[in-house]
């Protein structure tokens, strides 16, 4: 009889955390590595809120929290969903996790069952798929175009709609692509969801704050409030706020859908850490200006690496709406050689190579389910990012 959980088996290990792994290791081994597989600002967290954080310590707020969140925390999340979204929650409608990934692992423990199915857009974040098999789900991939900036049309979600189907999950800005769907894309899926009462929307906002030029972000229930009571809202202060070390996402949605993840969260890992928890209190009250600053920044970094990517033989590179990823496709380089005679079979042959070539780590696309892709991050220091760029053009141009 086998010890480790027949559950596992069907769970592959995160593509990005073994990228990043590989890079580092080959940097402990004196390697010049640059990497871009990291989906983390390079800011720090902005003073205000670290001083909110020490001040809860000095205060002694390092006591068990309730499982959904201290009270100032969730009234501070119904609040910005107010303000910024115009979607009306109460603060019971709200919980608090360790960090995104743990609000969708127990939205999804908490509502799928054997035979379930989740719509996935394909590219999309490593840990989604494997989140719906852990709960016991079924996946269903639909794969997007370059050409249509790798978003979801309505007649493709409604092609992959079943009598089996409970969740459409969408993520938008998304990781890995970048993309962002305006408010009349998301009118177009919204409408869709409509007519399957049995379908339910799980929207991933944590890069809201992270968009370009004059993009307008909107999401889900804000597009469609018929659709409140059928809608899971998950963000977190990870991204904008350069928290990711804090470990705090959030959520609101109904009532008995926060009541059901607040009763697993509550056998599983009770509250989110006290002092995070005050500290993403300051930044969602708190100042907010610091976010149109490092947005420029990070729209500046986006542009370059686009234009520096174009430019590069065999490789084609959109501009993505939003977050720090863009997603270029190397199918023109399939099948060349390297200088060392080594075809490039797929993706994940050309990542290796460059890795292997020039030291610069990105992801390949088939890790998020869409290929002859990769994921670069661009969140990082604007000459590192030149300096990568351009040994990603000489390894191109070496291809034969």
């Amino acid at each position: 009889m086998a010890f480790i959980a027949d559950a596992l088996l069907r769970v592959k290990p995160s593509a990005t955390i073994a990228v990043t792994q590989k890079a580092r290791e080959l940097k402990n081994a004196g390697r010049d590595i640059i990497s871009l597989s990291v989906g983390e600002p390079d800011f720090d967290t902005p003073d205000n809120i670290k001083k909110a954080g020490i001040a809860a310590i000095e205060r002694g707020e390092t006591k068990y929290t309730p499982v959904s969140g201290i009270q100032p925390l969730r009234e501070a999340i119904a609040a910005k969903f107010k303000r910024e979204n115009g979607l009306d929650y109460q603060a019971s409608q709200t919980i608090v996790g360790t960090g995104g990934k743990h609000i969708l692992f127990n939205a999804f423990l908490a509502t799928v069952n054997p035979g379930d199915e989740v719509i996935i857009p394909a590219p999309y974040w490593v840990s989604y798929p494997d989140m719906v098999l852990i709960a016991g789900g079924t996946p269903v991939f639909v794969e997007t175009k370059i050409e249509d900036g790798f978003k979801l049309k309505a007649e493709a979600l409604e092609r992959a709609i079943t009598p089996k189907t409970k969740w459409l999950l969408l993520n938008s800005p998304s990781n890995p692509s970048g993309a962002a769907y305006t408010r009349d894309e998301l009118k177009a899926l919204t409408d869709v969801v409509l007519r399957h009462p049995q379908v339910w929307i799980l929207t991933d906002d944590i890069y809201e704050h992270l968009t370009y030029g004059d993009f307008v972000f909107t999401t889900p229930a804000q597009v469609e409030p018929n659709l409140i009571d059928r809608t899971l809202t998950m963000n977190g202060v990870s991204k904008a706020y350069a928290m990711t070390g804090w470990r705090i996402g959030y959520a609101a949605g109904p009532i008995h859908l926060i009541k059901a993840m607040d009763m697993l969260q509550g056998q599983q890992t009770s509250g989110a850490c006290s002092i995070a928890q005050w500290a993403s209190v300051e930044a969602l009250n708190g100042p907010q200006d610091f976010i149109a600053e490092r947005r420029k920044i990070f729209e500046e970094r986006r542009d370059l690496v686009v234009s520096m990517i174009n430019q590069a033989r065999y490789l084609q590179c959109p501009s993505p709406e939003g977050a720090f990823y863009v997603y270029p496709s190397c199918a023109d380089a399939i099948g060349r050689k390297t200088q060392n005679g080594a075809t490039i079979g797929n993706d994940e042959d050309f990542v290796g190579a460059l890795l292997e070539a020039e030291g610069v780590a990105v992801v390949h696309g088939s890790a998020f389910g869409l290929g002859p892709n990769f994921r670069i991050s661009y969140a990082t220091a604007t000459p590192v990012l030149e300096d990568a760029c351009v040994k990603i053009q000489r390894f191109c141009s070496s291809l034969v």
